[in-house]
């Protein structure tokens, strides 16, 4: 269900205004979307939903929630194919969240909320991990990594994640890692970055915990906490 507060509802709006004012077809292909002069289709963690001055949806019609309209809006905004090109080749493919120059207001909660949260949740439950990472659309990196499970998401189109994975051992607690490409800074900011993460790790959780589980637009846990935060502190993006 949408966020009925009305500082959210003007955010919303705000969003929509910029996205109708803004140039979306020449970064279309850049972006990895579809787009004509009055509808955009972003795949959102195998969604697509639709996004034009009317509002965003799903096929169904359904409205997500203020935290995936957030992030899709921010993704047709904030990317810059000029800064793009300054990304250097020698960047590691795959960094964590807190690697990232402006993340450090998050990075305790990013951890909590996305590793320790999968940690706690699927430890000693391997086959549960794999099995909610496929009904999200996970698939196996093209790199080989020593884990018990290596998992890619495409969050977007171009904001993959990586989730790693050792299970608990007699030695070790279970530890997980959730990384992103270098230049997904260049497509969301770190506010929206963190959204992403704690939608990530509340769906497999909720996938791990119902067989019939489907993406939906239940606000989830983590995020659901900074939604019911005062505007001033809930990142809004």
């Amino acid at each position: 269900m949408v966020a009925k507060s009305p500082v959210f509802e003007k955010i919303y709006r705000d969003y929509l205004e910029q996205v109708a004012g803004a140039d979306i077809l020449s970064r279309a292909e850049k972006l990895g979307i579809q787009a004509d002069k009055d509808e955009t289709v972003i795949p959102f963690f195998s969604k697509s939903f639709s996004v034009s001055a009317k509002g965003i949806t799903d096929p169904e019609g359904n409205t997500p929630t203020h935290a995936v309209n957030v992030v899709l809006c921010k993704y047709l905004l904030i990317f810059s194919a000029e800064e793009l090109q300054t990304e250097s080749p020698q960047m590691p493919a795959w960094v964590s969240y807190r690697d990232f120059k402006d993340a450090a207001p998050f990075a305790g909660a990013f951890a909590n909320n996305t590793e320790r949260a999968i940690e706690g949740k699927f430890s000693g439950r391997l086959d549960a991990l794999k099995t909610a990472g496929k009904s999200l659309g996970g698939y196996s990196p093209d790199i080989d990594l020593s884990h018990d499970l290596s998992m890619v998401f495409d969050a977007l189109p171009k904001v993959p994640i990586l989730l790693l994975f050792n299970d608990a051992d007699d030695e070790f607690p279970a530890q997980c890692s959730v990384l992103f490409e270098r230049r997904a800074e260049k497509y969301l900011d770190m506010e929206c970055l963190a959204m992403v993460g704690w939608l990530l790790a509340d769906h497999l959780i909720q996938a791990g915990e119902n067989d019939n589980y489907q993406i939906g637009f239940v606000v989830p846990r983590s995020v659901r906490r900074h939604l019911n935060a005062e505007p001033r502190t809930f990142p809004i993006c």
